[in-house]
């Protein structure tokens, strides 16, 4: 499927391709075995689908710098940049260093890209859009298939955005309303040198603006995406209801609004206690954390709500690749071991040493010193380094309960409320089984619990690319933002042998911590290095954002 969606471009848009690198140069791929005009498009079922499957081909790999094919944005590198960004990974060689030390600039490669694929992919998606609005529905292709693909890609549409937001502009917290603080809102497609014109010229949003139009999408694709489908791989890797719906209970946690996380929340985990599962689609809670890492089981389980599709034939490349970045490079697995848990993750208090998370299921716990693993630990949910098979996760079931846990709580104020604690505890229990951290009685304030759901949330879903997130949505809230409010003080990339640092032990934290050799210090929250640069390409070629540059790039 790479560049499928190429075959849409006419000749009439090369011009504006070549005006407007950000968004359409990828779709340049001129083959003669799959050009189709525009004019036809979206005549014939056959041709709506591969349209819209390439959508979900452009979302997995965009073309990076050099023409290669990588995993932006959301194939691995929205999971990598976040990760790297935050300090509960360490960066093992030089690879993500950028990211990894704030060293980026208006220039860098990694960043950039994030940028040009992410709108590229936003191009896409509107020029499918506009093709759905004129196809007519024949034989098997309803009106409400056709729907349904337009919710599919308004989903898609919000997800790009949203991830945009956590990049490169404030968290809600701070002023949603500034002028030129969000994005560039772009709902007309690229095809020609007049919408290439409009596109250039359009400015940023608000933050407000940007969150309402990412929130129009998905109560969109709610409403008309499939409760279910019949193909178990594609309830996972196609969007459906519970996805929208997932999503909208991230986004209002990042928006501070409580109450509707909770009201999103309870038509997938309508629940008063454990069990929790979903009235529709199959979704629920396996007893086994495990189960969605699987070979099998990333491509077929009830807790995955929604990932991006890999195979062995069509994969984000080993330069991009979450098995082959992730993993360890000792036999037989043979990853490139760049990306190893954080010893100061490790080393927390409420990361325990019995937690199922720390085990041999999870983790590759017994690396050399020497050499390029330097004895980091790795993690194990990504391990197909041959054939880079493994699905990239983007919500899964125990991000609802846990968002939920969270606003509950957050509403309850000072006691710590039983559902709250039963959403968290639903999650935490089936890998920690130590009963003096599984009552509610262990928690003497609200404040307490929301603590420990924002703990489990840095066990649970570490190397799945949400600290970032967290991070983001966390720094102007004065109880919470423990580490100081901008971007994390991290373990230095420089040292040769990381092993030593696993102890489990707070205390080897606050050496590190204090320690000028053996971290990278934190960066306040004023600091320009908060959010990405736009990068220059863009820049150049939109006089407008010219002048709405994030400040002090």
């Amino acid at each position: 499927m790479k560049k499928i969606f190429s075959s849409l471009m006419t000749k009439s848009a090369l011009l504006a391709c070549l005006l407007v690198t950000f968004s359409c140069q990828d779709l340049l791929d001129l083959q003669p075995q799959t050009a189709v005009s525009d004019a036809t498009a979206f005549d014939t079922p056959d041709r709506v689908a591969l349209a819209v499957q390439g959508v979900y081909d452009a979302a997995q790999s965009g073309v990076y710098a050099g023409g290669q094919v990588r995993g932006y944005p959301f194939g691995a590198a929205h999971i990598q940049q976040a990760d790297n960004r935050g300090e509960d990974v360490v960066n093992i060689a030089a690879f993500f260093q950028n990211t990894y030390q704030t060293l980026y600039t208006p220039a860098t490669a990694n960043n950039e890209w994030h940028w040009i694929s992410t709108f590229r992919l936003i191009n896409r998606i509107n020029v499918v859009l506009a093709g759905l609005g004129t196809a007519v529905p024949s034989g098997t292709m309803t009106q409400e298939i056709l729907e349904s693909y337009k919710g599919e890609c308004r989903f898609l549409r919000a997800l790009s955005y949203h991830e945009l937001l956590i990049h490169f502009a404030r968290p809600y917290s701070d002023n949603p309303n500034r002028a030129n603080g969000g994005l560039p809102i772009r709902t007309t497609p690229v095809t020609g040198a007049s919408s290439a014109g409009e596109a250039a010229g359009t400015g940023r949003s608000t933050v407000e603006e940007t969150y309402q139009f990412v929130l129009a999408d998905l109560n969109f694709a709610e409403g008309v995406l499939p409760e279910n489908r019949a193909n178990a791989g594609l309830r996972i890797s196609r969007a459906t209801k519970a996805a929208a719906i997932a999503m909208k209970t991230r986004v209002y946690l990042h928006m501070g609004r409580w109450n509707d996380v909770v009201t999103e929340g309870n038509k997938i985990a309508p629940q008063a206690s454990a069990p929790f599962s979903s009235p529709f689609g199959g979704y629920n809670l396996p007893s086994n954390p495990y189960s969605a890492f699987t070979a099998a089981g990333s491509k077929n389980n009830t807790e995955s709500i929604f990932s991006i599709e890999h195979t062995a034939e069509d994969n984000a490349g080993v330069n991009g690749g979450l098995a082959s970045m992730y993993t360890t490079n000792q036999p037989p697995i043979n990853g490139r071991a760049l990306i190893g848990i954080s010893p100061l993750l490790w080393n927390q208090p409420w990361f325990l040493s019995t937690d199922v998370r720390k085990s041999d299921t999870f983790v590759f716990n017994a690396q050399p010193a020497g050499g390029t693993a330097k004895g980091a630990r790795f993690t194990r949910k990504y391990t197909d380094v041959a054939g880079l098979s493994d699905n990239a996760p983007h919500f899964r079931y125990a991000e609802v309960l846990l968002n939920m846990a969270e606003a509950i709580q957050r509403n309850a104020g000072g006691a710590p409320d039983a559902r709250a604690f039963a959403l968290y505890n639903a999650v935490r229990s089936r890998s920690v089984t130590d009963p003096a951290t599984n009552d509610l009685s262990d928690f003497a304030t609200g404040n307490a619990l929301i603590q420990a759901i924002l703990n489990e949330r840095r066990i649970e879903f570490i190397c799945e690319g949400l600290r970032w997130g967290d991070v983001h949505r966390l720094a102007q809230d004065a109880t919470f933002n423990t580490w100081g409010g901008g971007i994390p003080a991290k373990v230095s990339t420089l040292l040769s042998n990381f092993s030593i640092y696993y102890t489990g032990d707070v205390n080897t934290n606050n050496t590190i911590l204090s320690t000028a050799s053996l971290r990278h210090d934190a960066i306040p929250y004023s600091d320009t290095r908060f959010l990405w640069p736009i990068p220059n390409s863009e820049i150049t070629l939109n006089p407008v954002l010219a002048n709405q540059q994030n400040p002090g790039w």
